[in-house]
């Protein structure tokens, strides 16, 4: 790309833009040597990851953004928080685990955030900011704004698989996100040189955007590029990367030793000190006008009343420790499957839920791998870019975490994603977006921010499909509080519950089976709209339960009529949604078929959902005798004769029930 000067786009700073410069940069440094002085004393808990040295990149980006671009972080963003607008009381009060905090206590130093203040927030994960920035760019576009996406994060998450998929969904988009690397040399303990043998801007670039190097310490070299960017980025151009070069003035946590340094690393690094500098170039003006020990006092005055005002503040009442992880409706049932209605296959039915949601909801997005022309590999999502066109229903590149985020980021900026992942063994290499990042999004913020997002994928056996195509792990997010999990069995529930999902506030993982696309059965579109949540007893009886969820209800109730045969009488609970479970249904159902329950998975015994709900039977006193089925602790084979003997099925249904009932 051809590369432009920026410092010609910047005009000389005034005397008055200087100082102003010098005391925002002030209060970000005197504030993290507060931090620290607190937490050297004990006042703060935990660790702190200190910008000191890095106080100008946020500083000037501040000057160059509208008041609603968003702004993320890394772990080490407190200068990008106060830069972005948030009161420093509440800082303090948040890194001082207060009630009155910026997140009330729950995100700490290396976490916090504040929405209102355009401030999506810190990020503790390494490179984990990046894919959703992307989405956050993609809920503004959809909404057709034009705002400007910036995120920050250090040199060491440019090696992050999640930053490498974000720069290709970003170009690939040409999102308007500008990439900030505060590049201070050290990728936590290891010497970025070490592991990198190139320019991190040069590595960028290759990816089709715009990237340059500048000294992260000189205000007007900083600026220049950063507007560059941010221009580019509001006329459509795409995203730019800029790497700041920076200091690291102080080891990699407050605990860190640098024992892996050199005194001479450790020298360099303080000469370049921009806080000096800036002193320096403004005394140089010799204005009297302009003095500085005031601007210290001044800014030293407003850290240590705002230190001492939170120190005041109470602790968050433990009582509300479990509040905002979810929105729970209470007392939601299913209701009956129809017994009239038009014969649709589940896949269809899906495809007409997902129809209908992006007519209802301008907000609504799809996209994932081949979703878009190809209409997915089991093609659930055919014709929906044809009807909505390639704005609402786009592909993407092969990136589940750049997907994952990107819904996330959406999702926070106004968007309803709908995004497929191919097989639920490729959600895998990307979990951290929904267990460390989707998962905390109402918590942390207290219920201020939500993430109405809908992840599609399938998982099942079927025959010669491989052990990396054929797991059933929804026990994984089972175990995840904050995200929501369907299974649907039928036809109805695939419609109803993809609808439901679209309309709840919290993630959605629906689960499909692959297996069951082309099953047929009788649904109605013009049934009620369905909340999340509700278990339904798909068949009553009176001698045993049989509980499952997904593919294997339908083995259960194929396995309940030969029962009946049999003269035993097998009730059929299909819990539907295993998060939020239906416990009371569950514990009712339980008590109405003597006690006597028999749980059937299609994933392997341990640490599956099966074990869960026989806890749960048993310390309610609701069941006597449980009996788990389900695939032994076996990787799963291609051979179809080979995963006929692992899986459970009709037959071992009924083997289990006449032992439950003799």
């Amino acid at each position: 790309m051809t590369q432009q000067n920026p410092i010609a786009l910047v005009p000389r700073s005034t005397p008055e833009e200087l100082v102003d410069i010098y005391r925002s940069a002030l209060r970000i440094r005197l504030f993290e040597e507060k931090v620290l002085e607190l937490r050297k004393a004990d006042e703060v808990k935990g660790s702190v990851h200190l910008c000191i040295g890095q106080e100008v990149v946020p500083v000037m980006a501040a000057r160059i953004l509208r008041s609603t671009d968003p702004v993320l972080a890394t772990y080490r963003g407190h200068g990008w928080a106060l830069a972005a607008g948030v009161p420093m009381l509440d800082m303090f009060a948040e890194i001082l685990g207060r009630a009155t905090g910026t997140n009330r206590g729950r995100g700490g130093s290396a976490y916090l955030s504040s929405a209102a203040h355009r401030f999506v927030g810190e990020n503790s994960i390494v490179g984990a900011g990046l894919p959703i920035a992307n989405g956050i760019a993609m809920g503004s576009r959809a909404r057709g704004g034009d705002d400007v996406v910036i995120v920050s994060f250090g040199d060491g998450a440019t090696n992050q698989g999640a930053a490498h998929e974000a720069f290709v969904l970003a170009t690939a988009r040409q999102l308007p996100v500008v990439f900030v690397c505060e590049n201070n040399e050290w990728s936590e303990m290891t010497a970025i040189r070490e592991v990198v043998p190139v320019s991190l801007a040069e590595r960028a670039r290759a990816y089709g955007m715009d990237a340059r190097t500048v000294d992260g310490t000189d205000p007007t070299e900083t600026a220049a590029a950063l507007l560059l960017a941010v221009e580019r980025a509001r006329s459509g151009g795409g995203p730019s990367f800029v790497e700041c070069q920076v200091p690291r003035m102080l080891g990699h946590y407050n605990a860190d030793i640098e024992h892996y340094r050199s005194e001479d690393d450790k020298r360099r690094a303080a000469d370049r000190d921009p806080l000096p500098r800036l002193r320096q170039q403004i005394m140089k003006l010799e204005d009297p006008r302009f003095d500085l020990s005031a601007v210290d006092a001044e800014v030293r005055d407003e850290v240590e009343t705002a230190a001492r005002e939170a120190l005041g503040h109470p602790y968050p009442d433990a009582a509300t420790a479990t509040d905002h992880v979810w929105d729970l409706p209470s007392g939601v049932t299913a209701p009956p499957l129809p017994r009239e209605g038009k014969s649709v296959a589940f896949g269809l039915a899906i495809n007409e839920a997902i129809q209908r949601e992006l007519t209802e909801r301008p907000e609504a997005l799809v996209f994932g791998e081949d979703v878009a022309a190809p209409g997915g590999v089991f093609g659930v999502t055919r014709n929906l870019q044809r009807l909505f066109g390639k704005d609402r229903v786009f592909d993407t590149p092969i990136a589940e975490s750049s997907i994952l985020g990107g819904a996330l980021g959406a999702s926070m900026n106004g968007a309803r994603p709908i995004v497929e992942i191919m097989w639920m063994d490729f959600m895998l290499v990307a979990l951290d977006q929904l267990v460390n990042q989707a998962a905390n999004v109402r918590y942390l913020s207290n219920g201020a921010q939500v993430a109405p997002m809908v992840v599609r994928t399938q998982q099942g056996v079927t025959p010669g499909s491989c052990a990396q195509h054929t797991q059933s792990l929804e026990a994984l997010l089972f175990h995840i509080p904050g995200i929501k999990v369907g299974m649907p069995s039928n036809p109805q529930d695939a419609f109803a519950m993809t609808r439901a999902a679209v309309a709840d506030d919290d993630p959605v993982v629906l689960i499909e089976a692959r297996s069951m696309y082309l099953d047929k059965g009788i649904v109605d579109y013009g049934a009620p709209r369905e909340t999340v949540g509700g278990a339904r007893l798909s068949r009553e009886g009176s001698d045993l339960l049989v509980v499952s969820w997904g593919r294997m209800v339908n083995d259960a109730l194929a396995a309940a009529n030969i029962l009946e045969g049999e003269g035993i009488a097998a009730g059929v609970l299909d819990l539907r949604w295993i998060a939020p479970l239906d416990r009371q249904m569950l514990v009712n159902a339980a008590r109405a078929h003597a006690g006597r329950v028999i749980v059937v998975q299609e994933a392997n015994l341990t640490g599956g959902v099966a074990s869960d709900i026989s806890a749960i039977l048993y310390e309610s006193g609701a069941a006597t005798r449980v009996t788990r089925l389900g695939a032994p602790d076996t990787r799963i084979p291609a051979s179809a004769v080979l995963q006929a003997a692992l899986i459970p099925d009709v037959a071992s249904i009924v083997r289990a029930a006449r032992e439950l009932v003799a």
